[in-house]
């Protein structure tokens, strides 16, 4: 009886291992999407704000460069 019960048991962790190991396996094939700052970095207004916001500036910029 003794032997019985850990066949079913090592058998329910054979399963499990396998279902674990294909899940991994499965997560190792989506590729990883990190966070890029770079990606979400705005450096500041563009000249469309600077236009609305202060309109006397925007030529004098223009100017500068």
């Amino acid at each position: 009886m003794r032997a019985l019960s850990s066949l079913g048991i090592g058998a329910l962790l054979h399963r499990a291992a396998e279902a674990l190991f294909k899940f991994l396996a499965w997560i190792g094939k989506e590729p990883a999407t990190l966070y890029r700052p770079e990606a979400h970095y705005m450096r500041g207004p563009g000249p469309a704000w600077r236009a609305k916001h202060h309109p006397d500036q925007v030529a004098s910029l223009r100017r500068v460069r």
